[in-house]
C-alpha cells in the first residue's frame, strides 16, 4: 500500500497519472500542426502565432501544445510561460508536450492567444531537430475541445528576430544560436489583444495530429521553469563594457533599458561565453530611436554579464532574472569545518546550475546528458533538494532505454541529432547500482524500474565473459573512462559491468523476477570469484595488459563495486595514500570506498586535499571539470562542472550518515563516520519525509538528535567502543554488529546518548 502512496506521489510531481489511468485521460490529438506560410526552414527561426477566440464561461481550462523548439505565451496580454517547450527528443522521431492551465487568465468572451517560438533547426547534443518549424495546439474546457489549431490562426515570421550575428557562434554541441534583435523591425505589442493582426496571413496547415516529422507526442515530465524575477545585480562596472556581477553562477537572461539612437549594437554575454574551450551563446541588441527597454530571451550562465555598449548610449536600467529548474535546496549538511560546508554548497550549487531540460555536464560548452555526470548529479539530488528534482532523473532514464539501438546498444548524450557514440563505461554505471537502482532505491518508484528492467537486460546482454571469466572488452564507439593518467581500462570496465549486473539483479527481486534474481546472484558470484582470481596482485589490483602505476580508481570501483574482500582493505588503503590519479569524476568512488572500508578520517583528509583548489577559489562559487583551471585541467576545462560535486554526496550519506535501507526510505539508518570532526547536522527531504541528524562528540560522550518521519522505522548506529547507550534516557541492550550498535529508532525526534 505505501509503495502505491509513494508512486502516487512521484507521479503528481511528475504533472502525470498512472500509466493505466493515462490513456483514458488524455484524448487523442485532432489539432493541426501549422506554419508560417511564407517561412523558410532554416536555422534560428523565430515566428509569431496570434488566436482571437471566444468563450461561453470561464471554468476549468488547460491548453496543450508542443513547438520545435521553444515558445513564449501570452493570453490576453499576459506573459503566462516564459521558454516553455523541452528540447526535442524523448525517442528519435518524438516530441514533447506542455499542458498548462490557463483557467485564471481567461474571461468571458473574447481572448488572445499569442505565442512567440524559436526554431532552433539545427541537432545538438540535447536535441534532436524535426527539421521543420511546427506549433500543435488544443485548448480544453472539462475535456472538452474548444480550441484547435488550424488555418484560422494568424502566423508569421517575426521581423524583429533576425540571423544576423557575426562569428564566434556557438559551439557544434549547441542547438542554440546567437540571438539577435532588431527593434526597429519589431512589432510593438503585437502580443496583445488590441494589435491589429487583420493584415496577418492565415497559417499554413502541415498535418494533423501525431505526425511525422513530429512523431508521438510525449506530456513533459518536469515542471515549467522557475522564474526568480528580475533583479538588481550584485555590482556594476561601468565603461564601454559594463561588468555586471551575479551573486553566484547561476542561469540568466540580461534585461537592460537604454536611452539611444537608432542602429546602435548592444551585445551581453557572460564570463562563461567561452566556458570549457568552446563559445557558447550571446545575445545582441540592435536599438530603436529613443527609451527602451529590452530583455534577451534565451538563457545564458556564468558569475558575470557583460554589456558592450557603443558611444552614444545612456544606460538608465541593468537587471538580470535567473531561472531555472523547479525544485527547492531542501537539503543542509553542517560541520565544525568550514571546508566542508563549502564543499557541500559549491556542489549544490554547481548542481542546479547544471539542471534544465535535462542533467548536464556543463551549462556552457555543452548542455549535454552525459550519464556519468547524471549518476553522480541524481545522488546529490537526493541529498540536496526536494523531491520535484526526481522527476528529471527518471526523464533521463526513459530517455537513455528509448534511444537504445536495434543493437542493444545504448549511447549518450541523448536527445542528441549529432552525437551517437557508445562510451561503455558511462553506460554500464548509468544502469547499475549508482544510477537506475539508487533512483529506485530513494524514490520507491517501481513503475520507472519496469520501464527500463527489460532494456537494461538487453545491454547487458551484449557484454561477454572470457574463458577465465572477466570481460571481453568491449571499445564502444568510445573507449573512454576518465580523465587524467594512468588508467587501467580492462580493471575499469570489469568493475563497472560488476555494478552494473549488481544493480540488474537488485531491479530484477524488486520487480519479483525470481528466475533472472537468482541467475544474477550465481552471475555475480562467479565473477567476484575471477575477478579476484586475474586481477588481484597481492597488493593491488591490474590487468595483464596494463604496465603503469597502480590505478587508484579502478581500486576504489573494486571496493564499492563489493568485488573487494575484506581482507584486501589494508593494502587497497596504502594504494590510496600513494597514488592520486583519478579525476574529480571518478575521485567519488575512491573517497567513498575509504568510508566502505572504515578510513573516514582519511576520506575527509584526502577529500580536503584534491578539492581544496576548487573549494577555496574566492571567486567561483561552483566545482570545476579538473584539479584545475585551463591548462592546469583538462577535458576542456569548464568551472561549473556536475561531476565534480560527489563529496555532497558522501558528506550527507557516509558522514552524517542518512541512507535507505528499503525504497523509497521507508525504513533507513543513521550510521555517521565523523573521523576527526565534532559535530555534524544535515537535513535529508526523502520522500517519505523531513529527516534531520545533529551528532556531537565532546569528551567521552557522543550524542545525537534524529528525527524520523512518521510511517518510517530507522536504525541509528554507534561505534562498539562506546561502553553505554541511552535512547530517550533509557539504557539499550549492546550488541556488537560490526563494530557499531544497532539503536531501533523511534518515529519523532531520537535522542542518543552514548558515553565511554
Amino acid at each position: 500500500m505505501k509503495q502505491i502512496m509513494v508512486l502516487s506521489i512521484i507521479m503528481l510531481l511528475l504533472g502525470c497519472s498512472e500509466p493505466e489511468k493515462k490513456a483514458i485521460e488524455e484524448p487523442s490529438w485532432t489539432a493541426t500542426w501549422i506554419r508560417p506560410a511564407d517561412l523558410k526552414d532554416t536555422v534560428n527561426t523565430w515566428s509569431a502565432y496570434k488566436k482571437t477566440f471566444a468563450l461561453e464561461k470561464t471554468r476549468a481550462t488547460t491548453i496543450r501544445l508542443a513547438v520545435d523548439s521553444k515558445y513564449w505565451m501570452w493570453l490576453n496580454d499576459s506573459l503566462i510561460v516564459r521558454e516553455g517547450q523541452l528540447k526535442r527528443g524523448p525517442a528519435p522521431l518524438d516530441t514533447y508536450y506542455d499542458e498548462i492551465d490557463i483557467s485564471s487568465y481567461l474571461t468571458e468572451g473574447e481572448n488572445t492567444l499569442a505565442m512567440l517560438v524559436w526554431y532552433f533547426g539545427k541537432d545538438g547534443f540535447t536535441h534532436k531537430s524535426s527539421g521543420q518549424q511546427g506549433l500543435i495546439a488544443e485548448i480544453r474546457q472539462q475535456n472538452q475541445l474548444v480550441v484547435k489549431s488550424d488555418s484560422t490562426w494568424k502566423a508569421i515570421p517575426h521581423p524583429g528576430y533576425i540571423n544576423e550575428s557575426a562569428p564566434p557562434h556557438p559551439n557544434w554541441r549547441l542547438p542554440e544560436s546567437n540571438i539577435v534583435f532588431d527593434s526597429r523591425k519589431d512589432l510593438p505589442k503585437w502580443f496583445t489583444k488590441d494589435f491589429d493582426d487583420s493584415s496577418w496571413p492565415d497559417a499554413k496547415p502541415i498535418c494533423k495530429g501525431e505526425c511525422l516529422p513530429w512523431g508521438k507526442l510525449v506530456r513533459r515530465p518536469v515542471p515549467q521553469w522557475k522564474d526568480f524575477g528580475l533583479k538588481n545585480y550584485v555590482s556594476t562596472i561601468n565603461g564601454d563594457t559594463v561588468t555586471a556581477e551575479l551573486p553566484y553562477n547561476a542561469q540568466v537572461t540580461p534585461y537592460l533599458k537604454v536611452n539611444a539612437t537608432a542602429g546602435s549594437r548592444i551585445v551581453m554575454f557572460t564570463d562563461h561565453y567561452k566556458g570549457g574551450s568552446a563559445y557558447n551563446m550571446r545575445g545582441e541588441y540592435i536599438t530603436k530611436e529613443g527609451v527602451q527597454e529590452y530583455e534577451s530571451p534565451g538563457w545564458i550562465n556564468g558569475h558575470k554579464v557583460y554589456y558592450v555598449i557603443p558611444k552614444g548610449v545612456e544606460v538608465i536600467e541593468l537587471k538580470y532574472r535567473e531561472s531555472g529548474y523547479d525544485t527547492e535546496f531542501a537539503g543542509s549538511f553542517s560541520c565544525n569545518d568550514d571546508f566542508y560546508n563549502q564543499l557541500w554548497q559549491k556542489a549544490a550549487r554547481t548542481l542546479y546550475v547544471t539542471m534544465r531540460d535535462n542533467y548536464m555536464d556543463c551549462p556552457d560548452r555543452e548542455r549535454a546528458q552525459w550519464w556519468g555526470d547524471e549518476v553522480l548529479e541524481g545522488g546529490e539530488a537526493f541529498y540536496a533538494l526536494d523531491r520535484n528534482a526526481d522527476a528529471l532523473m527518471r526523464k533521463g532514464m526513459l530517455e537513455l532505454v528509448n534511444w537504445q539501438r536495434e543493437d542493444s546498444t545504448l549511447f549518450s548524450p541523448v536527445p542528441a541529432g549529432n552525437w551517437n557514440k557508445e562510451l561503455p563505461g558511462q553506460m554500464l554505471t548509468s544502469v547499475g547500482e549508482y544510477g537506475f537502482w539508487n533512483y529506485y532505491l530513494h524514490t520507491g518508484d517501481l513503475e520507472t524500474i519496469r520501464a527500463v528492467y527489460e532494456p537494461v537486460k538487453k545491454y547487458l546482454g551484449i557484454w561477454k565473459l572470457k574463458d577465465d571469466g572477466t570481460l571481453v572488452m568491449r571499445q564502444g564507439g568510445w573507449f573512454w573512462g576518465d580523465w587524467g593518467p594512468n588508467k587501467d581500462m580492462v580493471l575499469l570496465l570489469n568493475t563497472q559491468y560488476a555494478l552494473a549486473v549488481s544493480g540488474l539483479q537488485k531491479m530484477a527481486d524488486a520487480l519479483g523476477e525470481k528466475q533472472d534474481a537468482d541467475s544474477l546472484k550465481q552471475h555475480f558470484k562467479d565473477f567476484k570469484s575471477a575477478f579476484n582470481q586475474v586481477f588481484w596482485k597481492q597488493s593491488h589490483y591490474r590487468s595483464a595488459a596494463y604496465q603503469g602505476p597502480v590505478d587508484d580508481r579502478s581500486q576504489g570501483l573494486a571496493v564499492v563495486a563489493g568485488l573487494a574482500e575484506t581482507s584486501k582493505y589494508p593494502a587497497i588503503y596504502e594504494v590510496f595514500q600513494k597514488q592520486e590519479y583519478a579525476s574529480p569524476y571518478m575521485e567519488k568512488y575512491i573517497l567513498e570506498s575509504l568510508f566502505v572500508m572504515g578510513y573516514p578520517q582519511y576520506a575527509l583528509e584526502r577529500m580536503k586535499k584534491r578539492f581544496s583548489t576548487m573549494v577555496n577559489h574566492p571567486t567561483i562559487s561552483t566545482l570545476w571539470e579538473g584539479w584545475g583551471i585551463g591548462a592546469e585541467g583538462y577535458g576542456g576545462g569548464t568551472t561549473n562542472h556536475a561531476w565534480s560535486g560527489g563529496g555532497l554526496t558522501l558528506l550527507s550519506q557516509k558522514v552524517a550518515g542518512v541512507y535507505p535501507l528499503e525504497p523509497g526510505y521507508q525504513s533507513f539508518q543513521v550510521k555517521p563516520q565523523l573521523g576527526n570532526l565534532t559535530e555534524v547536522s544535515a537535513v535529508v527531504s526523502s520522500v517519505s519525509g523531513e529527516i534531520k541528524v545533529a551528532v556531537k562528540v565532546q569528551n567521552n560522550e557522543m550524542d545525537m538528535d534524529i528525527l524520523v518521519p512518521e510511517n518510517t522505522s530507522a536504525l541509528g548506529y554507534v561505534p562498539a567502543d562506546y561502553t553505554r547507550v541511552l535512547l530517550n534516557g533509557a539504557e539499550q541492550q549492546l550488541v556488537d554488529k560490526e563494530g557499531y550498535y544497532q539503536v531501533k529508532l523511534l518515529e519523532g525526534m531520537n535522542k542518543i546518548n552514548a558515553i565511554r
